[in-house]
C-alpha cells in the first residue's frame, strides 16, 4: 500500500505551514497561540483519517480478472492480448492494472487505467512481442485500487497462471496458401528452373505439340488413334527429406534480430511447407543439442504441425558440432534413400571431420549441405579501407572467405551439394534448390 497523491500534497501543505509558523515564531513574530494547536490538530485528524482510509482499503473486493491470450505467438509478431475486469463493489472504481508477462516476451502498452462501473465488464487490450521461442508461463498479474478517500493506493497481486507457446514466425507460410504456387513461390524470391530432361513419373497421355522431344511420342498409342500421341511426365512424389540441424554453437551467431538458429528453423518449416504440397514426406533429426529431438518423415498436412510441436522450444547449445555423429544418426534412423539437409554454419577448420561424415551419408543418401555466411563478412567486402586496423579487418576477412569457399568446392568436387546463403535469404534459397533438385530428378 503507497500514499497517494493527494496524502502526499496534505502532509506537504502541513510540513509547509508548520515549517512557517516556527520560522515566523523564531524571528519574533507576535502569533495567536492557538495557531499551534490548530496545526498540530489539522495533521492528528489527517492521520486519523489515513488510518480509517486504510483500513477500509483492506476491505474493498478485489476485482475479477480474466486474460485473453492468443492460441500462440510468433516469434518476432506483436500480438494483443486482452484483459476483462469486473468488480462487485457499490460504485463506480477507478483502477490501475498493469499484466506481469515472463522474460522473453516484451510488451507495450502497460500500465493501464480503467473505471469499472457496478455490474459491468470492462476491457482492456495491450501488445506483446516475444524475442524467443519456447515455453512461456504468466503467474500473475497487478491490479492498483484507490482507498475509499483516495488517500491511499493499495497493489493487490492477483494469482492469474496461464501458458503460451512460442512459434517460429510460421505466418508467412499460411499466408501463401491463399496464393498460387508459382506466384507465391515467385513472391518469395524462389526460381523455378526448366527441367533437365524428363521426369520420372509418367502421369498422361496427350496429342503430341510443337517443342515436344521424339522420345516422348508413344508409338502404340499413336498407331491406334492415328496421330502422334505423347506421353508427359512429372516430378515424382512420395519422396523423404530429412533436416539434419546443428543446434551446437556456431549457430548463436546473430545479425539482427534473429539468432542463425532461429533463421534455420524458419527456412526448414518453410522447405517443409513447399516439400509437403509436393507431396513429399519430410522429417526432422538435430545434433549437437541438449536435447536431441527425431521426428520420422511422414506426408500430410498435419506433419507441418508435428514440426512445430517438436522445435517451437528448441534452442541452441554450447556443444560444438560433430558431424561423424550426425551422420551415425542419419544412417540409423533413415534407412530409405532420402534427400539430407545439413542445416550448419561451415567453418574453415571443418574439413577433416566433415567431408568423411558426407561420405558416409550420400553413399545411401542425396545429401544437401545449407551453410550460412555471417551478413558481417559481405559488409565488410563492400566497406572502403581508410586506416590500418580497417586493412587487417579486410585482410582477415577475405583470407576467411577463401579458405570458406575453398572447402564448399571440395565438398562440390566430391559430389555434395552446397548451399551458401545469408541467413534471412536461406529459406528462399533453399526451396530454390530443392525445386530444381526435384525437377533434375536427382533426389
Amino acid at each position: 500500500m503507497k500514499p497517494s497523491r493527494l496524502l502526499l500534497g496534505w502532509l506537504l501543505a502541513l510540513l509547509g505551514l508548520t515549517t512557517l509558523l516556527g520560522t515566523l515564531r523564531a524571528l519574533q513574530w507576535p502569533l495567536p497561540e492557538p495557531l499551534d494547536a490548530v496545526a498540530w490538530g489539522l495533521l492528528l485528524a489527517l492521520l486519523a483519517l489515513a488510518a480509517l482510509d486504510a483500513l477500509l482499503a483492506r476491505r474493498l473486493p478485489v476485482p475479477e480478472v480474466v486474460r485473453q491470450l492468443p492460441p500462440s505467438l510468433a516469434l518476432g509478431r506483436w500480438s494483443p492480448v486482452r484483459l476483462q475486469l469486473q468488480h462487485d463493489y457499490q460504485r463506480r472504481l477507478t483502477v490501475t492494472v498493469h499484466d506481469h508477462p515472463p522474460d522473453g516476451l516484451a510488451s507495450e502498452g502497460l500500465p493501464q487505467t480503467v473505471t469499472l462501473e457496478h455490474g459491468e465488464r470492462a476491457e482492456l487490450t495491450y501488445r506483446l512481442r516475444p524475442t524467443r521461442r519456447g515455453h512461456f508461463q504468466f503467474e500473475r498479474c497487478e491490479v492498483i485500487l484507490p482507498s475509499p478517500l483516495g488517500l491511499w493506493r493499495w497493489r493487490r497481486l492477483l494469482p492469474l497462471a496461464e501458458a503460451v507457446r512460442v512459434y517460429p514466425d510460421f505466418a508467412r507460410l499460411y499466408t501463401g496458401q491463399l496464393l498460387a504456387t508459382d506466384n507465391w513461390l515467385s513472391q518469395l524470391g524462389v526460381r523455378q528452373r526448366q527441367r533437365r530432361g524428363l521426369g520420372q513419373a509418367f502421369h498422361q497421355l496427350r496429342e503430341f505439340r510443337e517443342g515436344d522431344s521424339l522420345r516422348q511420342i508413344d508409338w502404340k498409342a499413336t498407331a491406334r488413334q492415328r496421330t502422334p500421341i505423347a506421353r508427359e511426365y512429372q516430378d515424382e512424389r512420395d519422396q523423404q527429406i530429412v533436416f539434419v540441424l546443428d543446434c551446437g554453437r556456431r549457430m548463436r551467431s546473430q545479425d539482427d534480430a534473429l539468432a542463425h538458429f532461429d533463421h534455420a528453423l524458419d527456412a526448414c518449416l518453410l522447405l517443409s511447407h513447399v516439400a509437403l504440397r509436393q507431396g513429399d514426406a519430410v522429417g526432422l533429426l538435430t545434433f549437437a543439442a541438449d536435447q536431441p529431438r527425431y521426428l520420422a518423415p511422414r506426408k500430410g498436412a498435419h506433419q507441418l504441425n508435428l514440426m512445430l510441436d517438436s522445435v517451437y522450444d528448441l534452442q541452441s547449445s554450447q556443444l560444438p558440432a560433430d558431424f561423424n555423429e550426425a551422420a551415425s544418426l542419419v544412417l540409423a534412423r533413415q534407412k530409405r534413400r532420402a534427400l539430407v539437409v545439413l542445416v550448419t554454419n561451415l567453418r574453415d577448420e571443418d574439413d577433416e571431420d566433415l567431408l568423411p561424415a558426407l561420405k558416409r551419408m550420400g553413399r545411401q543418401h542425396r545429401v544437401l549441405v545449407a551453410s550460412l555466411r555471417e551478413e558481417v563478412l559481405d559488409r565488410v567486402q563492400q566497406t572502403t579501407v581508410q586506416t590500418w586496423q580497417e586493412s587487417l579487418v579486410y585482410c582477415g576477412t577475405i583470407d576467411y572467405l577463401a579458405a570458406r569457399q575453398a572447402l564448399h568446392e571440395k565438398l562440390e568436387a566430391h559430389g555434395v551439394n552446397v548451399l551458401d546463403a545469408r541467413p534471412g535469404e536461406l529459406g528462399a534459397d533453399l526451396v530454390t534448390r530443392y525445386l530444381s533438385l526435384k525437377k533434375a530428378g536427382v533426389i
